[in-house]
């Protein structure tokens, strides 16, 4: 296996090559070379060392990746753009590369389309920068993610020796954000490295996902459980006359009937990919029966713990070359075979995006109507969290005069400040107290018998 994303952006795409696409403009090679060689020229001449990137626009977000690696800056990947959670990484960046003002008193750069930028040729580079992700940690805090391009291309390269196969002249399309490690691999590095072009916008409804596989021949669709579990309804569970090559889920199993549901409509069941931000993709899987294992990656070594049966792995995206302990359980099957059987951690994941329940819960509890709060997940009549929360006397008074459905109003903006909406809680209740056992610990039962009526 070669060295295909490296390669790729040493080099630079052809003048032909189409980068990317929608349904009222494209981007052929030598308009993202032109693009992407007046950004360098802007970020060579600036001293500042780490820019952070945020463009919901795919092939702009591209711009900036190649033009900011090229450079050698170190390239900050927030995990959203809410204003609380960009003030706590601020210290962590010098510059802002977007197409939207935001963070201001740092340097900024604008990214913007233009197709008008004269011929260009593609930067050299004597060396590449890194990527910095930012996602929840344990603690609650922000935690740094360190990528080397060394390290994405080994996975970029994996991933096309196992899938290339599946994919005959293959166009892109994701419901998911490029902003996190799932999608800026499988929608722009992996696309960029094996000259397949990507749709730039999101793909938000059915509707355009109908559009579009109606168009391309050949699709390959980058999507989550969340919306793959809600897709078969939206189209009527019903065969499709067009269905992409290959779908890919992420960011959490997908259920057994939601993967059959699937192939009703598309033919095949989506392959799952297993993974995390610091690992990089660990195994996959396609569910053709029910409690299928997963397979490990090419290169991938694991093992299970004996006192916790936590996964234990080796593999070829990380830097350390020792066995890495994982928070989630397994069972082993067969050598590179095993089950996933939950997580060991408060690291949740809600619509696919990771929440960490002691940053949330810390969160609710610096509001000054708040005493103390717990979270719990609610599994019926869906995935969701429930708030459990005791009032202080404010906030008690605040309860009377105002009633229940404006205080978790309230609550809601005041987490809205460093959480996105999709990962709120859904449910609320306040009782006087939180039930507790005789070692002052939460009893996790009793907080979800609060939620068994509404």
């Amino acid at each position: 296996m070669t060295e295909l994303l490296k390669s790729w952006l040493s080099k630079g795409p052809s003048s032909q090559q189409l980068i990317s696409f929608n349904h009222h403009d494209i981007v052929t090679g030598a308009v993202f070379t032109g693009q992407v060689a007046h950004l360098h020229q802007q970020l060579v001449q600036s001293p500042s060392k780490r820019w952070l990137l945020a463009s919901e626009s795919s092939d702009l977000f591209a711009v900036g990746l190649c033009a900011a690696l090229l450079a050698g800056k170190e390239i900050i990947l927030p995990a959203n753009t809410q204003t609380g959670s960009l003030s706590e990484i601020t210290h962590e960046f010098d510059g802002v590369i977007s197409d939207q003002a935001i963070c201001e008193g740092k340097c900024f750069i604008m990214l913007k389309k233009d197709h008008a930028l004269a011929s260009a040729t593609w930067p050299v580079s004597t060396q590449f920068g890194e990527l910095v992700l930012f996602t929840s940690g344990s603690s609650g805090h922000p935690k740094a993610i360190h990528k080397t391009l060394n390290q994405l291309d080994a996975e970029v390269t994996v991933l096309e020796h196992t899938f290339a196969k599946h994919l005959p002249q293959c166009s892109v399309i994701s419901t998911v954000s490029h902003q996190h490690i799932y999608g800026l691999l499988f929608k722009i590095l992996w696309p960029l490295a094996a000259s397949r072009p990507f749709l730039s916008d999101l793909v938000e409804y059915p509707e355009t996902l109908t559009y579009y596989t109606s168009l391309f021949p050949n699709l390959c669709l980058i999507s989550s459980p969340a919306q793959l579990s809600r897709l078969p309804d939206a189209l009527d569970n019903e065969a499709q006359l067009r269905a992409p090559s290959l779908v890919f889920s992420s960011g959490g199993p997908l259920n057994y009937d939601s993967a059959q549901g699937i192939a009703q409509c598309y033919g095949k069941q989506p392959i799952e990919v297993f993974g995390s931000t610091e690992t990089g993709g660990i195994a996959f899987r396609r569910q053709t029966q029910k409690d299928q294992a997963w397979q490990v990656f090419h290169g991938i070594e694991i093992k299970q713990d004996k006192q916790d049966s936590a996964l234990n792995l080796k593999s070829p995206y990380l830097e350390d070359t020792n066995w890495l302990r994982c928070e989630d359980q397994i069972e082993l099957v067969d050598e590179g075979l095993f089950h996933l059987c939950g997580r060991l951690d408060r690291i949740i994941k809600i619509e696919e995006k990771r929440v960490s329940l002691v940053q949330m819960e810390a969160l609710l509890e610096s509001h000054p109507l708040i005493e103390h709060g717990a979270l719990v997940m609610l599994s019926e009549p869906r995935t969701q969290l429930g708030a459990v929360i005791t009032l202080s006397k404010q906030g008690k008074k605040a309860l009377e005069s105002e009633g229940k459905l404006n205080l978790n109003n309230h609550f809601k903006a005041h987490l809205l400040t460093q959480f996105e909406r999709v990962t709120l809680p859904r449910r609320w209740r306040y009782p006087d107290t939180l039930p507790l056992n005789k070692q002052g610990k939460r009893v996790q039962a009793q907080l979800l018998e609060l939620f068994d009526h509404d």
